[in-house]
C-alpha cells in the first residue's frame, strides 16, 4: 500500500484524515474521538486497516492524544527521525502503508518506558 498515489489517498480519506495521515499534520489535543475510549479491542490504521495497537496497551497519559505503551508487535510500526517545528522527535508510521500516526516518547509508564502518542483520526477502533 506504500505505492498508492496521492490522488488515491485524497479520494479515500476525509480532508482532515488526509492532512494528518498523509501530510503529517496533528489534530488538536483533547479533540480526538478515541482519546477516552475504554472499550476492549484493537486499534488499526485508518488508511489500510492494519492492526497497530491493543486496548490492553492504552493508558491515560494526560497529553491529549490516545497513548499506548507498546504497539501490537515489532512489524506494524516504522520509526522516522522528525526535526520539524524545531524539535527532535521520533515519528511513528504504519509500516504497511506509511500513514503518519504520531510520535513515540521515552516518558511512558514503567511497563515499557515508552509513550506512543497517536492521533485519533489515524486509528480505527474495533471491539473484541
Amino acid at each position: 500500500m506504500k505505492n498508492k498515489s496521492d490522488a488515491y489517498w485524497r479520494e479515500k480519506l476525509s480532508e482532515k484524515a488526509y492532512q494528518v495521515c498523509r501530510q503529517q499534520a496533528t489534530e488538536p489535543p483533547y479533540s480526538g474521538k478515541l482519546l477516552h475510549n475504554h472499550k476492549t479491542g484493537i486499534y488499526s490504521c485508518t488508511c489500510c486497516d492494519s492492526p497497530l495497537f491493543s486496548s490492553s496497551n492504552k493508558y491515560d497519559s494526560g497529553c491529549g492524544w490516545p497513548s499506548f505503551d507498546a504497539p501490537l508487535n515489532d512489524d506494524c510500526i516504522s520509526y522516522v527521525e522528525d526535526h520539524s517545528h524545531g524539535m527532535k522527535r521520533i515519528e511513528i508510521r504504519c509500516k504497511h502503508c506509511d500513514s503518519h500516526l504520531g510520535h513515540v516518547f521515552n516518558d511512558g509508564p514503567q511497563t515499557t518506558g515508552e509513550r506512543y502518542c497517536v492521533n485519533s483520526i489515524s486509528l480505527i477502533f474495533t471491539d473484541k
